[in-house]
């Protein structure tokens, strides 16, 4: 059974940084796409970073919302099946509940209807 693990989370000032760490457990044949979501309180879940497996024996797709596009980097190591999101610029509009999500395709895409394992999320809260 798969499992997926967010930590990293916690409170920091506007314009510092945390970085969230994503492990998943359990078989997946093939390689897949990691995401990362956020969802802010009365508010829906947010799409805002997304991250390929190998591609073609390449590299990695990277796809981000414009609300952290600049300031957010997502990265990936297979051979720990963790996922990172480094966060800098912190602002307190970031602060929400983040979750990570495995998307049994190595398909890169924002929509959380296309993943299918959830981790319970890691909250992070920016004060001003």
């Amino acid at each position: 059974q798969v499992q997926v693990v967010e930590s990293g989370g916690g409170l920091v000032q506007a314009g510092e940084s945390l970085t969230l760490s994503c492990t998943r457990s359990g078989e997946i044949l093939g390689d897949y796409a990691m995401g990362w979501f956020r969802q802010a309180p009365g508010k829906q879940r947010e799409g805002i970073s997304c991250i390929t497996g190998i591609i073609n024996g390449i590299g990695r797709r990277t796809m981000y919302s414009d609300s952290v596009k600049g300031r957010f980097t997502v990265s990936r190591n297979n051979t720990k099946n963790t996922a990172y999101l480094q966060m800098n610029d912190l602002k307190p509009e970031d602060t929400a509940m983040y979750y990570c999500a495995v998307d049994r395709r190595n398909i890169c895409g924002l929509d959380s209807i296309n993943f299918f394992y959830w981790g319970q999320g890691t909250q992070v809260t920016v004060s001003s």
